[in-house]
């Protein structure tokens, strides 16, 4: 794993006659090494073999794999998706990942002043060391005011825990890799060191000293050199070493290979594409340089503590959940790009060996949303995972992440809290006063649904500019129709049937789409516009915007960025759904919260602290009244709407269809509860969770003498504008227009619940007993020689 330099050799003295039975001796003895090391310790005096068996280093049993079989042999340079797994390795730092000190400087030099002893008299892995550590951190850089950590919660995150679990987890991947590799038997030699010869035969100088480059795995006999990396990146140090010994002419049919545990970060397969280039292909005519992603996931294996980290994300709070993959993750993301570019700098000058995994840089957070939720059982933490895309480390998207899993998180908890009659918003300038419900307007979740409508109306006024795109098309279809202008639209945002796979494991979020219903409305409020439209003129424009303009709102609404937020509540709708559900049959320790209508735990936050809805509708008023957009026909947009959350249908799939289309899934989200690990079925996504601990109590309540919670939408919703009795309304009720139809009816089909090659044993005992016979013939023959 190391590059490393050694003297030169000792000077080769000259040969010597030795007498018969010496040399006897020696036959016995090359029998012997042959017999326990195979043939690679016959490969010269040059390349001698330094390093162990690799078997023998890890104790490991096994067949050894042909060489052909060997996936860079055979063209394949990822692992199939069907064996991504998990390997533990030990971590005992992270049992001290919570561990706090205050801000405060003073505070916290009067905490540091009684640790009096150097660090190492300390217990290993206590608080007193971890302290006495970053005392001695401080002391050594007081006059340096670029020192790396500012702060203590960075310095043990990054500098104390992360370099000691990368080494760990790098060593356990190397076992892993060998084992399910087949690297086995006499021929594979793991730690060895190789010399660097030029092409006049002399070691290669590197820093005043002969170059040696250790490969984690060697095969004289197939001439194959392997570089182990658990993560996705290389050790740049070895770079110099790595040309050299391609360059070596007696090495011109050596193939490097790098295997990763990761998906190779840019900079690595970069590198490795560019190094095959400058080489010639071997005598076989392949690349001299190959790369092979082995792809598994390094659980962290510790025993929690007083100083564990524990997990915020869908916790009730009365037992906090143990740290999870992705509480682990989300604590190294930023809030800021800036911040985050300082933390990925860290992490990596930390990560020297390049054996650092996928860490929030690796993340893109602005696409996280909750894409499982265990069987709620009392007792016991709820399992959960998130899902988001998996980016490269320099792409400069892992920031956020704290802020992202606090809003499902929230909304989560308020989803249960709030009885569903109050999941709607309402943006409409004659109903001021019907905009949403004051509880729910206290919450983000809320914030979030009536700021989406609000961008929803915006959106929609761009995309009826005559100039350009859609609207140049409906222009041109209202002047063919012969109609003088639009009309006034009311736009609602509902939810579509999420497809979803319940079983007995919990409930998997396979998607959670999101539809735009769209009606003509007439209201009070004066508009900008004064042209005045029919009935029938009415309709026929409104079959126009179904037509041209509203699938493309849908597809901002489930696509673009500006939508994020409302499409991460949203599944953490289903989820809360699913879990109110699951406690009317037995109770939870949610069953506190359902229905409660108290949501003091989950308030708006950071800076939107101060937010009302009071402000969004002023905002939507001015648009309304004044016009978004000045077109060159002088013709202005109006449009009213909402976003209506009360009913969250379901389609569950099938087993068999889940097992065809997301066979891989389950165990995926299993390796996700203790580390981030990319999704077998997808893998451009990455999923992180937590949960699942036995908790003391749990948050739960009185069991039977608990009330059952109200089920979804036994109460006609209340506060909303316009209820017609015969359905739940959409938001936004004004007036339909003469001849226009009612609001979409939201699906009732599945309930209005939840959302729709070595050399064998036997022959090397032969060739020894050939050696064994031969030897002792030579003897007797050159006795016998003497003799006469």
């Amino acid at each position: 794993m190391t590059t490393r330099t050694e003297a030169g050799p000792a000077p080769i003295p000259a040969p010597r006659r030795r007498n018969p039975w010496l040399n006897a001796a020696l036959a016995l003895a090359c029998t012997g090494a042959l017999t326990f090391t195979g043939l690679a310790s016959l490969q010269g005096t040059a390349y001698a073999a330094k390093g162990r068996r690799c078997d023998q280093m890890y104790n490991l049993n096994g067949n050894t794999a042909a060489d052909e079989s060997l996936p860079w042999n055979s063209g394949v340079d990822v692992r199939n998706q069907a064996d991504w797994d998990s390997y533990d390795f030990d971590a005992p730092r992270q049992a001290l990942a919570g561990l706090t000190l205050p801000d405060d400087p003073v505070a916290q030099r009067k905490i540091l002043s009684t640790i009096t002893k150097p660090y190492k008299k300390y217990p290993a892995n206590s608080r007193e060391r971890v302290l006495a550590q970053w005392r001695d951190y401080l002391k050594k850089n007081a006059n340096n005011p670029n020192r790396k950590y500012t702060n203590f919660e960075d310095w043990l995150r990054d500098g104390w825990i992360l370099p000691n679990n990368n080494n760990k987890r790098g060593n356990a991947f190397e076992r892993k890799a060998v084992s399910d590799l087949g690297l086995l038997g006499p021929d594979w030699l793991c730690q060895e060191d190789v010399k660097v010869l030029d092409e006049n035969g002399k070691p290669v100088m590197y820093k005043g000293k002969p170059l040696v480059r250790r490969y984690d795995a060697v095969n004289y006999k197939t001439n194959e050199f392997v570089e182990f990396k658990a993560g996705g990146g290389r050790d740049t140090n070895q770079d110099f070493a790595n040309k050299a010994f391609l360059e070596d002419p007696q090495r011109s049919n050596a193939r490097l290979i790098y295997v990763n545990g990761e998906k190779k970060a840019n900079a690595t397969s970069d590198y490795l594409k560019n190094l095959a280039d400058e080489v010639s292909k071997d005598s076989e005519g392949r690349p001299r340089v190959v790369g092979y992603e082995h792809i598994s996931t390094g659980e962290p294996d510790f025993q929690r503590g007083p100083y564990s980290a524990a997990d915020p994300n869908l916790s009730t709070g009365d037992e906090p959940a143990p740290e999870g993959g992705a509480a682990q993750v989300i604590d190294g993301s930023e809030d800021t790009p800036g911040e985050m570019a300082g933390e990925q700098q860290l992490i990596n000058e930390e990560d020297i060996d390049g054996e650092g995994i996928h860490g929030p840089g690796g993340v893109d957070f602005s696409t996280l949303s909750l894409s499982y939720v265990g069987k709620p059982v009392r007792g016991r933490n709820l399992d959960y995972a998130y899902s988001a895309a998996q980016v490269d480390e320099s792409a400069g998207l892992g920031y956020g992440g704290k802020q992202k899993a606090q809003l499902i998180s929230d909304a989560f908890f308020t989803w249960l809290a709030l009885t569903p009659d109050k999941f709607w918003v309402n943006l409409n300038p004659d109903q001021p006063d019907k905009v949403m419900d004051p509880t729910f307007g206290k919450t983000d979740a809320g914030r979030v649904l009536l700021q989406a409508d609000l961008q929803m109306k915006h959106d929609y006024a761009r995309d009826l500019d005559p100039r350009q795109g859609i609207g140049q098309q409906l222009m041109d279809a209202i002047r063919r129709a012969g109609l003088p202008c639009g009309s006034v639209e009311r736009n609602w945002i509902v939810p579509k049937p999420a497809q979803v796979r319940a079983d007995s494991n919990g409930l998997y979020i396979l998607s959670a789409p999101l539809q735009v219903n769209s009606v003509a409305a007439v209201v009070k409020t004066p508009t900008p516009n004064s042209c005045a439209l029919s009935a029938a003129q009415r309709l026929t424009y409104q079959t126009l915007v179904r037509q041209l303009v509203v699938p493309d709102i849908e597809k901002k609404i489930n696509t673009a960025p500006q939508y994020a937020d409302l499409r991460r509540v949203y599944s953490a709708r289903v989820a809360a759904e699913y879990v109110r559900q699951a406690d009317t049959q037995a109770a939870t320790d949610y069953r506190p919260i359902i229905n409660s209508n108290n949501v003091a735990k989950w308030p708006l936050r950071g800076a939107n602290r101060t937010w009302t809805p009071r402000q969004t509708w002023e905002e939507y008023y001015k648009s309304f009244t004044q016009g978004d957009y000045s077109y060159p026909c002088g013709q202005k947009i109006c449009v009213l709407g909402g976003v209506d959350f009360s009913k969250a249908p379901k389609h569950n799939i099938s087993s068999t269809q889940f097992k065809v289309e997301h066979k891989n899934l389950p165990s995926s989200t299993k390796t996700a509860a203790k580390a981030m690990a990319p999704n077998a079925d997808n893998s451009h996504l990455l999923l992180m969770g937590g949960g699942g601990r036995q908790s003391s109590g749990g948050g739960g309540g009185g069991g039977g003498q608990s009330p059952t919670p109200t089920p979804t939408h036994s109460t006609p919703p209340s506060g909303q504008p316009s209820a017609p009795a015969s359905h739940t309304p959409g938001p936004g009720h004004s007036n339909p227009a003469p001849g226009t139809p009612g609001p979409s009816t939201p699906p009732e089909k599945n309930g209005g619940g939840l959302a729709a090659t070595g050399t064998e044993a036997s022959a090397l005992a032969g060739i020894a007993a050939v050696l064994l016979a031969a030897g002792a013939a030579l003897v007797w023959w050159r006795r016998r020689r003497t003799d006469g």
